[in-house]
């Protein structure tokens, strides 16, 4: 297995996040990326930069005016005296209000879903190095590359076509599956991460060329709260093309791994061809979020079950936070899902 990653991803140095109704160090930060690089040493995996790609796709995946905010919204936010270090909107539109306005505060309520994907001066490039990764790492299995990790910060999963959420602005999971649509494979994206892809599902929800799979936490207790539920299984052309298995917070190993297998059955009976792996680590008993009790032998058995598909994937980065843990857990998932 090869790895991929682009240095330009520790640009992107949000400081807060707003839990408990207070300002909290922000926990999507650049020293993931060293303990996931230690992971994948401690696993014997080679990291490379990616290649020069066409980011044209980009422009294909998400809405022109989200990525013109994206790269120049904050720029214009520090002109405005008295402004912060960070681009945060206090207002964000409902099913009431859904109108773009043109005032910056306003446009930045419209393309932040949350409060958790701050501006700061390194975020577009840092989440374009992230995305051209993603879509380096697509290419490279497209030409014969069996399995290619990589390594993608900010993550990107909770990023929808014209929004940013969840730590997440351009969705690597979403562009990596979109790369192998246009080569023509049969695509299935299985989301491992202890919270929901919803951006992901919702780019794929209407389409029947690409399977959307996510095993997460429940919903009804965590973020992203509105959308997740096993109910939800695609519309018009995309019907049953979605699958989602939350499980209950606080679920082990045994949990996880048993929706994993029910996960991995809906891939086969797709018969895709090509699978993009949105690889959370938070489910670890060891992440700071505390959401579930899955352990380092439980990922190796996960990735086991995943392995067995045998199928060309790419594995996207997604979650999985500060820890003195994470580097061991990204290597046990790595080594194992890898044999």
């Amino acid at each position: 297995m090869l790895a991929i990653y682009d240095e330009r991803q520790a640009l992107h140095r949000p400081l807060t996040r707003i839990a408990g109704g207070v300002l909290k160090p922000n926990l999507e930060v650049p020293e993931r990326i060293v303990l996931l690089r230690e992971g994948l040493a401690l696993a014997g995996i080679d990291v490379v930069a990616p290649a020069a790609a066409d980011t044209s796709l980009i422009g294909a995946v998400h809405d022109p005016g989200y990525l013109d905010f994206l790269e120049n919204g904050f720029a214009a936010w520090r002109t405005i005296p008295g402004n912060g270090p960070e681009l945060r909107s206090s207002i964000h539109p409902n099913v009431y209000m859904t109108r773009r306005p043109d005032d910056l505060l306003g446009r930045a309520g419209f393309y932040q879903a949350d409060a958790g994907c701050v501006l700061v001066e390194g975020t577009w490039e840092a989440a374009r190095a992230s995305a051209l990764t993603a879509l380096d790492a697509a290419a490279r299995v497209l030409e014969g590359e069996g399995m290619v990790y990589a390594l993608c910060r900010p993550p990107g999963h909770h990023a929808y076509r014209d929004k940013a959420g969840g730590f997440c602005y351009l969705n690597n999971s979403a562009l990596a599956a979109e790369r192998a649509v246009l080569a023509g494979r049969r695509v299935a994206i299985l989301d491992i991460d202890v919270h929901h892809g919803n951006g992901t599902q919702t780019m794929f929800y209407d389409r029947g060329d690409v399977m959307t799979l996510s095993v997460h936490g429940d919903p009804a207790s965590l973020y992203p709260y509105y959308a997740g539920y096993a109910d939800e299984c695609g519309l018009g052309a995309g019907a049953g093309r979605n699958r989602n298995f939350p499980l209950p917070l606080g679920s082990d190993g045994a949990g996880y791994l048993a929706a994993v297998r029910a996960a991995c059955d809906e891939v086969r009976r797709f018969g895709a061809d090509f699978l993009v792996l949105a690889l959370g680590l938070d489910a670890s008993v060891n992440d700071p979020f505390a959401c579930m009790g899955v352990n380092d032998e439980d990922f190796a058995r996960i990735a086991g079950t995943i392995a067995e598909l045998r199928v060309p994937t790419v594995i996207v980065q997604e979650g999985g936070y500060v820890s003195p843990h994470l580097a061991a857990t990204l290597a046990a998932f790595i080594s194992a899902v890898s044999q």
